[in-house]
């Protein structure tokens, strides 16, 4: 794609009018507010900073041309910013791992109401960490609560860690680069995870901020995209301590297979919590 051309001077207005249109030729779903986001992260504020500012001079004025004719090339808001919001946490992203989505929150909205004492000194495990959003989320929720966040991708691991100090959770979690839970032994309380769960022949159908930008190893869930429930399977009667509680993300129709590869494995199933969109989203299971 040619270099986005932005109009000179650099009066906002004028910015943002043409800016939306080019985002809405190129599909890009809320161009308005995207095009107010790429000006504000461009001038270094926020959307309501935006409103006291009329122009965008200088590095601004030039950053805004990049970073616009990067999202016409659908890099998702999230990388070109290094930044997304999940639960009550502020999250630094990165091309290593999957940005986090409101549907995954309700993992922690349904271990909330399968553990109701936040005061419990919980252990916890989640599998396939990414940026950690998961186990910070759960941390930062029951303040006496330990975790571990295991990722195969060492920058991921490391971005984790980051996002907990970040956070001030760095003390309460260690994170390791590891197939799975190969490198950590039980019993946890709790464990965790947002596997890759799409069957491989609907990777390219994706919508293109996310085929060609997210890390496919985090989205590839095989052939019938249950190869990682599978290993989750046959790892979590160990890891799970007598009584223990596993909440796992679920894509879309797969809320009767993964419970019966569960039921297969011992496990009692004991709810598919559904997203706001109405998808099963949250298997819970118990040792």
């Amino acid at each position: 794609m040619k270099e986005t051309m932005v109009p000179s001077p650099a009066n906002l207005r004028i910015l943002l009018s043409t800016a939306t249109d080019q985002l809405r030729r190129a599909g890009i779903e809320a161009p308005q507010r995207e095009a107010r986001l790429l000006a504000a992260h461009a001038a270094g504020t926020d959307l309501a900073g935006l409103l006291r500012i009329d122009a965008l001079t200088g590095a601004a004025h030039a950053t805004f041309s990049q970073i616009l004719t990067r999202r016409l090339n659908h890099e998702p808001m999230a990388y070109i910013t290094g930044q997304a919001g999940f639960w009550s946490l502020d999250l630094a992203t990165s091309p290593a791992t999957l940005i986090p989505r409101a549907d995954s929150e309700t993992l922690i909205e349904a271990v909330l109401h399968h553990l109701p004492d936040r005061t419990q000194a919980l252990r916890v495990l989640d599998i396939g960490t990414g940026t950690g959003c998961l186990l910070l989320a759960i941390l930062a929720e029951y303040p006496h609560a330990t975790g571990i966040g295991t990722d195969i991708n060492p920058h991921a691991a490391r971005l984790a860690a980051d996002n907990a100090a970040r956070n001030g959770l760095g003390a309460r979690c260690a994170t390791l680069c590891c197939n799975w839970a190969e490198a950590v032994h039980g019993p946890f309380d709790l464990v965790l995870s947002n596997p890759p769960y799409i069957p491989h022949t609907d990777l390219a159908g994706l919508m293109p901020d996310v085929v060609a930008h997210e890390p496919a190893r985090a989205l590839d869930g095989g052939p019938d995209g249950l190869v990682a429930y599978r290993a989750l399977a046959a790892a979590l009667p160990t890891l799970l301590a007598p009584g223990g509680t596993s909440v796992l993300e679920l894509g879309i129709g797969q809320d009767h297979s993964v419970p019966a590869l569960m039921r297969a494995s011992g496990l009692e199933v004991v709810e598919t919590r559904p997203d706001l969109g109405g998808i099963g989203r949250a298997l819970v299971v118990k040792k």
